[in-house]
């Protein structure tokens, strides 16, 4: 059986490069298997949090996903710390992951910066948590960004220790999933950049709850170069700011990448810019007003995440406890 896992921090706003890197897909992903989305707000601490916020923060994220498209009578939303499997197995399962294995993890040498020393533990182990939020529930695939996928390779790594130890196939090796044109989107003002939540300048960024007229101000104000736009996608190499304005254009209106090219081929960024802000204020107006209307009723989301963190409880739990079986913690 087909069964997919991904998630997302309950951190600051969520953002164009959320919707197309990720929820669109998951969107188009309900129909082919068993599903299972969390807010993984065991990650966010990682980082200091207010309180307050992060629970707030957590009912946002789940609302996103709704409004989006994830059907919760299709798939299962929740969050992570809500099925205390998650932690338990991360503990099993850390003593499996080999410290070289961590040390080459590219995210946490970025975050950390000069200041390694000084990094939190929680960090440290965020792969072996998130191989755990994978492996708890035997997840066959997971959708992830180009800079999740070393982390899912981890996954895997654990996933096939743990089998040679004991001589089973208990855990699958989960296959990632990279899936649409905008695989990995870019800031608006530097698109050698990622999009990110955490940017200081806003403009930066496209938020899923920002109005037409901020999205069309955004975009009237994304960094261009002075050339007219090429005819072949190979002469974009070079060309960041307009590459990453065509990637939002193809992905927004579902048009393949050479499409887009050839549909303003020559032209001038202007033209781009104008069908681009009507493609994403289509897109992303109801998405936020859906939201809205979530946001307004807590109780409701609140009862959502309940009734999701117990579906997964349910798949997690004997999955738990035959690890417990096979680690020798609970009778055969």
């Amino acid at each position: 059986m087909t069964r997919i896992l991904s998630g997302m921090q309950p951190t600051n706003q969520l953002h164009l490069g959320n919707y197309l890197g990720a929820l669109k897909n998951w969107v188009a992903l309900q129909d082919q298997g068993e599903n299972l989305f969390c807010v993984v707000d065991l990650h966010a601490i990682t980082q200091p949090q207010d309180p307050a916020v992060l629970a707030q923060s957590t009912r946002e994220i789940a609302a996103a996903y709704i409004a989006a498209g994830i059907d919760t009578g299709k798939s299962i939303i929740f969050a992570q710390s809500h099925v205390p499997a998650h932690t338990e197995m991360s503990w099993i399962l850390s003593c499996f992951a080999r410290v070289g294995w961590l040390e080459r993890m590219t995210q946490f040498k970025e975050k950390s910066g000069k200041d390694r020393d000084g990094a939190l533990v929680g960090l440290y182990l965020y792969p072996v948590l998130m191989a755990a939020d994978i492996l708890v529930y035997k997840a066959t695939h997971v959708p992830v960004g180009e800079d999740q996928k070393q982390h899912l390779e981890l996954a895997r790594d654990i996933a096939g220790a743990f089998n040679h130890r004991y001589g089973v196939d208990f855990f699958p090796l989960p296959e990632p999933q990279i899936l649409g044109e905008a695989t990995r989107v870019m800031s608006l003002r530097d698109g050698t950049k990622k999009m990110s939540k955490s940017d200081l300048s806003d403009m930066s960024r496209i938020n899923m709850t920002d109005t037409a007229e901020q999205i069309a101000q955004k975009i009237r104000k994304a960094k261009t170069d002075p050339d007219a736009l090429p005819s072949n996608p190979e002469e974009l190499a070079g060309r960041p700011e307009a590459d990453n304005l065509l990637t939002l254009y193809a992905a927004l209106t579902d048009t393949a990448k050479r499409a887009a090219v050839a549909r303003f081929a020559g032209t001038q960024f202007s033209l781009l810019k104008a069908e681009l802000t009507e493609a994403a204020v289509q897109t992303l107006a109801p998405i936020a007003e859906r939201m809205n209307a979530l946001m307004a009723d807590t109780d409701a989301l609140d009862a959502i995440l309940r009734d999701g963190a117990a579906k997964a409880n349910a798949i997690a739990q004997p999955i738990l406890d035959d690890t417990k079986r096979l680690v020798g913690f609970l009778p055969r």
